[in-house]
Parts: structure tokens; C-alpha cells; sequence
């Protein structure tokens, strides 16, 4: 989550990488970061021009290197998101030639879920010498409570040990799931309060 802040942090500050490859199995930060992403970096006027999202059952590496390379009408630059990425496995170590010299007026975004690539792949080196690698890891089960704990801190709801742990039993360590209940129990109980196993049994 540290990183996931630190990600964003830096995006705000001006300091914009040209290629995100957000990977691996827990997809819940990899889909934050890319919405993030999607939102933020070009205003509601650039984004009809410059801002495309790809599918990666659709396109090949090809056609998403020759998107990238395409330069950004009437705005500093474009931003192009491959969702669901991890469709192209197969070929992904065809980005490296990209990657060694990636298009500065571009920020290119992979959504690589439930997948990693090989650290040690001339590919991954070059992603991160010339842009971002971030890995998105399960949280265990262990873990979840106090992404719980500061997730409600967030909005500005406390939450009881037994509450926390009942949640995890119903919900796993789904982090999507998780956050989509906790984004209803924000909207009944009011700031400030505790979310108490009561208020679990009623909601969830």
C-alpha cells in the first residue's frame, strides 16, 4: 500500500513515468493504479484525443507499440492503457524493444493481473530501468486487518478486532470484494464511528 501511495504521490508531484507495468495476483491495486492513472494525468479536454484504452484479447504488441508511438495532439502527452494485459503472455517480450527507448510524450500503462514476469528477463530490467514495475501481492490473511483498519481510517471509521476478523471469514482475502463492503458501510454509519460485529452481521 506504501508504494500504491509513493505511485501516486510522485504521479502528482509532475514525476510521470513513460511505461506502468502493474503486475501480479492481487488486482485490486493494479485496477486503483491504472483508474488513477486513467483520471488524473490528462484533463477532461485531452483525454478525447489522447487518452486510449486497448483490451488485451484485442490488440497485438504491434499495434499497442504503434499506438504508443503516436504523439499527443494538442497536449503535453497521451496516455494509452492495455487492460487486461496478462491476454498477452505469450508475446509481452516483444515490448522490450519499446521499453529500451520508450516514446517520452507517452505514458503506456499494462494491467498484467494474476501474472508476474521473470525478474530476471532482459524485459523486466529494461520496464524498470526506463519506467515502473510494480507487483501487486496477495495480502495474507494475517495482513488484511490492518488494510481493513486503513482503509476505514481513510473514512474515518474505526473498526473492532472481532468485526475485522468476521469480515475476512465472510468476504477471504479478496481486497475488491472487501473494499466494496466497506465502501456501503461508509455510506450508512456515520464518520467517526465503529464498525462493531453487529453492523457486519446486519450488512454483510
Amino acid at each position: 500500500m506504501d508504494e500504491v501511495i509513493k505511485i501516486v504521490n510522485d504521479i502528482k508531484a509532475g514525476n510521470i513515468r513513460p511505461v506502468y507495468f502493474l503486475m501480479g495476483e492481487e488486482p485490486y491495486y493494479i485496477d486503483k493504479l491504472s483508474d488513477y492513472i486513467e483520471q488524473n494525468i490528462l484533463s477532461e479536454e485531452e483525454k478525447g484525443f489522447n487518452q486510449t484504452v486497448l483490451y488485451g484479447r484485442d490488440v497485438s504488441i504491434e499495434d499497442i507499440i504503434g499506438t504508443a508511438k503516436r504523439y499527443p495532439m494538442m497536449a503535453e502527452r497521451q496516455v494509452v492503457i492495455v487492460k487486461e494485459a496478462q491476454d498477452l503472455a505469450k508475446t509481452i517480450d516483444k515490448i522490450e524493444s519499446y521499453a529500451e527507448n520508450p516514446m517520452p510524450t507517452t505514458v503506456l500503462v499494462f494491467c498484467y493481473k494474476y501474472k508476474t514476469l521473470d525478474k530476471r528477463k532482459k524485459v523486466t530490467k529494461l520496464l524498470e530501468k526506463n519506467g515502473l514495475v510494480y507487483e501487486s501481492k496477495k495480502l495474507y490473511e494475517n495482513q488484511v486487518g490492518d488494510w481493513l483498519k486503513r482503509v476505514l481510517a481513510g473514512k474515518k471509521l474505526g473498526i473492532e478486532p472481532k468485526a475485522a476478523a468476521m469480515l475476512v471469514d465472510f468476504l477471504g482475502t479478496d481486497l475488491s470484494k472487501i473494499a466494496n463492503e466497506l465502501d456501503k458501510l461508509a455510506i450508512i454509519l456515520p464518520q467517526g464511528s465503529t464498525v462493531t460485529p453487529e453492523v457486519i452481521e446486519e450488512n454483510i
